[in-house]
């Protein structure tokens, strides 16, 4: 992290996204691309006290600094307008920057707390422009999202912020639904009553999200450079 007696004098660019689970904040150095702050937390549904805490956070980090905020995310429209700051849609956030970041991109995929999404890019033929072409997005179930792994993170009896590195500790996969926390339940239990790892249960729930996002969205559309943009632990 930067020291802040350094950024009194420049305009930092910070972004906050207020999601359905988490908060994310990131302040960055417009002149120099780089990252002076970054932060995420879960707000268990408390979203306007999780952005004033961000907030607080940076102040406390740059209390010197101007800044020009911007905020994205599904819960975030209303209190961007509470505070008169700026919102930007967060797919269209994501494409724009994509686009700059990654000429060749086709598909970028974010696997969010609560809902799944994925961004399909094509280049016009005539400008050579990456453009927007289509985007998916689950509808009412959080299958194969954050919420998934909450659910069976829970049906394992471990915390959530371990549950990666139990997957990683897998060895065999097991076919378990990923379109609905419930119909995985009823695949798993069985497999813990047969006694099967957890290890395994979890690497399996990381398969069957994968099937979901691949087989739920328009697998057909998934073109050979995809961009993960954000993971659902």
């Amino acid at each position: 992290m930067s020291n802040s007696n350094n950024t009194k004098d420049t305009q930092l660019f910070v972004g906050i996204d207020v999601g359905s689970t988490t908060t994310k904040i990131v302040a960055i150095d417009p002149e120099k691309h780089e990252i002076l702050l970054s932060n995420y937390k879960r707000h268990n549904a408390a979203q306007a006290q999780s952005l004033q805490n961000a907030l607080t956070l940076f102040e406390n980090n740059f209390p010197n600094a101007r800044i020009r905020l911007a905020l994205t995310g599904s819960g975030a429209k209303h209190l961007a307008e509470a505070l008169g700051c700026c919102y930007i849609q967060e797919v269209v956030a994501n494409s724009i920057a994509l686009q700059k970041e990654y000429a060749d991109v086709g598909t970028a995929i974010e696997l969010g707390g609560q809902d799944a999404k994925m961004i399909f890019f094509r280049r016009d033929p005539a400008t050579q422009t990456l453009n927007v072409a289509d985007m998916r997005m689950n509808g009412s179930c959080a299958g194969g999202t954050g919420a998934f792994i909450d659910e069976i993170a829970s049906i394992l009896k471990v915390p959530v912020e371990e549950f990666n590195e139990l997957a990683s500790q897998g060895s065999c996969i097991y076919d378990i639904s990923g379109r609905c926390g419930v119909y995985a339940k009823t695949d798993i239990q069985p497999l813990l009553n047969q006694g099967i790892s957890r290890q395994d249960l979890a690497l399996s729930s990381f398969h069957a999200i994968a099937k979901q996002t691949i087989g739920g969205r328009h697998r057909d559309w998934i073109s050979r450079n995809p961009s993960f943009l954000k993971a659902v632990l």
